[in-house]
């Protein structure tokens, strides 16, 4: 996941000649062997992250309640919630994956971070508010206040395909790396990570989740600030670094090509990014759930004012240590096993390099990956448990009592960790590792699917391999896992696409705003062919007032000519939800003929009365 999104993004361009990456480590290539500390430095991560989860697990022994297990009774603070965000989809594909960027194509990259105000600051003022005085538990409860239930399930259905796709790479792609440069036990590692990750999630639930992000974040802070300090200590500080890339073509400019089918340009990164950062941190199940899971809607609002300066650093640290190697190596040439790497490996060699001699380092660093591999894994199987939970099995049998419900969500959250271990066998045999209103759902995925694997299809046809800013052997119906998976693609050079082939060639980071364009065209079309609301009445608290707040921008006089027409003022009393109509097993009440629903404007902490607006034929 960032997914890959904080998150991971497809790296590599399109006049590349680097290696393929494959998913099978190589026989024969010699590996460097870790010492007893660097091995008790890994141990150390996983033993601690699952004694997080068993001590909220023991806190909670025979009074856990469900919303304590999916929620985190939401009770969450917002520094916590902060890091979990960040954790959530910085995985260790990302960790790998930025250097690689850097070091191979130069900073272009590191303007993604213009992307972070508005990918940070819609989900702050929009997504939020809207969610969390709905007081929902699952991201696509919102579909059914929407629209119905079906367009719900279709919803959940879909989140539960891609991410369960996804967690099998992200869990295979760090057992592989470190089996490549370590020569530690590949299905071992794998086994390890995930039955450790379902044991404490399942045990421990969201706050268990949240806190074991909170330390996996510090490690992987630590992990990459290492890297940093002691190769830029070795080739004469970042000064020097900075000016050996500058002599050498890697500090970009800004590139102001308009054209959507160049891969990394200033638009691209920077308005392109809004829609990955919007499907990441706006409209995702499990950032959605830490949303909510916060004590008030101002803690969640704060959150993600948090995650900016976060992500901001994280994206740093990853050129930085791009750039630091890429210093390195033009002092110290690789050796022709590390020139014959997948780019994946680069950064696991360059660490080897750099740290040997220096015990617990190099262990430290693998305990940096795997944390990135623990948090999104983690995240996501308490997000599957939640919404198969909440979406598909609490409505289908409402006569299920507290404890039964808690202790199913349990058993399937331990059981999606069993089937992502069966995924991770799958990815084993893919190859490269990849980026990849009903009617209105549907096109969108039919889209995906189309331009995904039209340009695997148009590639396999040429002879050569996919293209990375387009394509993969793991094209995934929705933008997270686009986002999340990237960097380490092969590229090799081609002449310049034509026709229907172009368009396979579409930057991968305007995939997101493609596709929610297509679903959004397509479900008003047919919207306003079948006949809209057809007289239902619309609740208020499903729709953000954008042109009241845009009228507030106004002088006055502008507002009275341009303001709506308003209904009854109806007061809200403090801590009421806007949804009272969502019962507590799961279930939404027939809400649909009732009277609109008043949204309070200051959030389900503050008491005042807010305009009602009776919306029904205009409403798509």
């Amino acid at each position: 996941m960032t997914a890959g999104p904080g998150h991971s993004v497809d790296m590599m361009g399109a006049t590349s000649t680097s290696a393929p990456l494959e998913l099978t480590s190589k026989p024969g290539v010699a590996t460097s062997t870790f010492s007893v500390v660097d091995y008790v430095v890994f141990a150390l991560l996983l033993l601690l992250s699952l004694a997080i989860g068993l001590y909220h697990a023991y806190r909670g022994w025979g009074r856990q309640t469900i919303g304590q297990l999916l929620m985190a009774d939401r009770k969450m603070g917002c520094f916590p919630v902060a890091l979990s965000l960040l954790a959530t989809f910085q995985s260790a594909v990302a960790i790998l994956g930025v250097p690689s960027e850097i070091y191979t194509f130069g900073t272009q990259y590191w303007f993604l971070g213009c992307s972070y105000f508005l990918g940070l600051l819609i989900p702050a003022h929009i997504f939020i508010p809207v969610f969390y005085r709905l007081h929902l538990t699952s991201a696509y409860e919102y579909l059914e206040l929407r629209f119905n239930k079906a367009v719900r399930i279709c919803g959940t259905v879909t989140f539960i395909f891609q991410m369960v796709i996804y967690m099998g790479v992200v869990l295979y792609a760090p057992s592989l790396a470190l089996n490549a440069v370590t020569g530690f036990d590949l299905w071992l590692s794998v086994l390890t990570l995930g039955i450790v990750c379902a044991f404490y999630t399942a045990l421990g639930g969201l706050k268990a989740v949240i806190w074991t992000d909170v330390f996996q974040t510090l490690v992987m802070f630590l992990g990459q600030l290492a890297v940093i300090i002691v190769g830029s200590a070795k080739v004469g500080g970042l000064g020097h670094v900075w000016e050996v890339a500058a002599q050498n073509g890697r500090i970009s400019g800004i590139e102001l090509d308009p054209d959507p089918f160049v891969r990394h340009t200033f638009w691209t990164l920077a308005f392109g990014g809004v829609f990955m950062m919007l499907s990441l941190y706006g409209v995702n199940q499990a950032q959605v759930q830490r949303y909510l899971s916060s004590r008030t809607e101002r803690a969640a609002v704060l959150s993600c004012y948090a995650v900016f300066p976060c992500q901001q650093v994280v994206l740093c640290m990853g050129c930085l240590i791009g750039l630091v190697m890429y210093a390195y190596y033009q002092e110290y040439p690789k050796s022709a096993q590390q020139a014959q790497a997948a780019p994946d490996q680069f950064v696991l060699y360059f660490v080897m390099d750099i740290l040997k001699g220096l015990p617990g380092l190099p262990g430290l660093f693998v305990a940096c990956l795997f944390s990135g591999s623990l948090s999104t894994i983690s995240s996501a199987f308490n997000s599957l448990a939640t919404v198969t939970m909440e979406d598909l099995i609490r409505p289908r049998f409402p006569e299920f009592s507290e404890a039964q419900a808690t202790r199913l969500s349990k058993i399937i959250a331990f059981c999606y960790g069993l089937f992502c271990l069966g995924m991770a066998y799958v990815s084993s045999q893919m190859g490269p590792v990849l980026q990849g209103a009903i009617v209105g759902l549907l096109a969108g995925l039919l889209m995906a699917f189309w331009i995904g694997i039209g340009s695997i299809v148009t590639s396999m046809g040429s002879g050569v391999p996919p293209s990375a800013p387009n394509s993969s052997s793991l094209s995934l119906p929705t933008n997270m896992t686009t986002v999340t998976m990237a960097t380490l693609i092969p590229l090799t050079t081609v002449s310049r696409p034509t026709g229907l082939q172009r368009l396979y060639k579409l930057s991968y980071l305007w995939y997101s705003a493609h596709n929610s364009t297509t679903v959004i065209v397509v479900g008003l079309l047919v919207s306003l062919l079948t006949g809209g609301m057809r007289g239902r009445t619309l609740n208020p608290g499903t729709i953000y007032p954008v042109w009241p707040k845009l009228l507030a921008l106004l002088p006055l006089s502008c507002q009275k000519r341009l303001s709506c027409k308003s209904y009854s003022q109806v007061d809200s009393p403090v801590g009421s939800p806007v949804c009272p109509e969502k019962m507590g097993n799961g279930m939404l009440w027939g809400s649909r003929n009732q009277e609109a629903l008043a949204v309070p404007e200051a959030g389900s902490t503050h008491q005042g009365s807010s305009p009602t607006f009776i919306l029904q034929e205009t409403s798509l």
